[in-house]
């Protein structure tokens, strides 16, 4: 009698992979750095998120191309600011790698293989002046997706932009009040371009959470304050947001997917796995993640203990306010403390962008 053969275990090229393919959950490349673009594409990333610290990031790791591009820039724009250049070099770096994820553009029909690009955190207080750069970014390849931040101007753009046709990617977002006036700001949008028969199917959006950001604001007010608690309870903040939010989004049918960014642990990895989201980790992280031997299981139900959420709500005032949906009103967005951390270190590398094409126009004499 022959012995019934025994079924092969599928290997998978990573843990990461291993998520894409059993899950629900996909993953974008948090950086448009060449080689770490290429190594998400190769364990099974589908998208890639931008921002001006990743662009100045990309700058310094692939120097020699990026200093000979503003030397051609210069000529090319000989009344041009180093802001105007700076941009321009934003524009290019964001078209010419959207370019390796177009082939899961067009096999997904724009779900995913996107490209982010993020529009001048500076305009955070003028909608007009978002939507102006929202849409003029979503015509550089057709398989763009925009970054708009959360403030209060952020949530007229998200409307506005939507309503004209653009793929939104909400960023500077750590609570839940954030998400859902995202969310409600698209479905205004999307309605009003249904009323007018305007076609939806091309827009796919999604609202990130910056979970790794409230962490970390968090530990800043327990140093500030002088607050004792388990300090693992604080790694858990993020995590508690987004799994709330998620719960929240899928009950009302909200047509957003929700995104997970700024990781300071695995568990904004391995704690969101299974549900219909995006995991948007670094390149650092993403090799963390595959060398590790955290399993891979759907545990985005899975509720985070109490006794840590009871800790966080007694003890941070802030948390509550991320947690709970009206928490936050949107003219408190633009104050909150993680909007504010986020908004200047961004504004930051603007200037380090505009620093990189100085250095290249105006190279320092006191250092030849």
């Amino acid at each position: 009698m022959n012995a019934t053969p025994l079924t092969k275990k599928r290997v998978y090229k990573s843990r990461l992979h291993e998520m894409t393919e059993t899950t629900e959950t996909c993953f974008w490349n948090d950086s448009a750095a060449l080689d770490e673009l290429n190594y998400a594409i190769e364990h099974g990333g589908v998208g890639a998120t931008c921002n001006p610290v990743i662009v100045l990031d990309v700058l310094k790791k692939e120097s020699k191309l990026w200093s000979d591009r503003v030397t051609a820039l210069a000529r090319e724009m000989p009344t041009a600011t180093e802001d105007e250049i700076a941009w321009r070099l934003v524009e290019e770096i964001s078209r010419e790698r959207s370019k390796l994820l177009l082939p899961v553009f067009h096999s997904q029909r724009g779900r995913n293989g996107r490209l982010s690009i993020q529009t001048d955190p500076r305009f955070y207080r003028n909608a007009a002046a978002i939507v102006e750069q929202a849409v003029r970014f979503s015509q550089l390849a057709p398989n763009i997706i925009v970054k708009i931040p959360v403030t209060e101007a952020g949530v007229q753009a998200i409307e506005e932009a939507t309503y004209r046709g653009v793929s939104i990617n909400a960023t500077v977002c750590f609570s839940l009040p954030q998400c859902v006036a995202v969310a409600e700001a698209l479905e205004r949008g999307l309605r009003r371009r249904e009323t007018e028969g305007k076609e939806i199917s091309s827009i796919h959006s999604v609202c990130t959470i910056m979970v790794g950001r409230l962490d970390d604001w968090l530990k800043v007010l327990a140093e500030k304050k002088q607050i004792t608690v388990n300090p693992g309870f604080l790694e858990w903040a993020g995590v508690a947001v987004f799994k709330r939010t998620h719960k929240l989004f899928k009950e009302r049918g909200y047509r957003i997917r929700l995104l997970s960014a700024a990781f300071r642990n695995h568990m904004h990895w391995s704690e969101l796995i299974g549900g219909d989201v995006v995991i948007s980790p670094p390149h650092k992280w993403q090799v963390r993640f595959n060398a590790s031997d955290v399993e891979v299981l759907p545990r985005i139900d899975q509720p985070v203990d109490p006794a840590i959420e009871e800790a966080l709500l007694r003890y941070f005032p802030d948390f509550a306010r991320a947690y709970q949906e009206n928490g936050l009103s949107v003219a408190m967005f633009d104050t909150f403390g993680p909007t504010v951390r986020t908004l200047r270190q961004f504004i930051e590398a603007c200037h380090g962008l505009c620093a990189f094409v100085r250095d290249v126009m105006l190279p320092d004499p006191d250092k030849a």
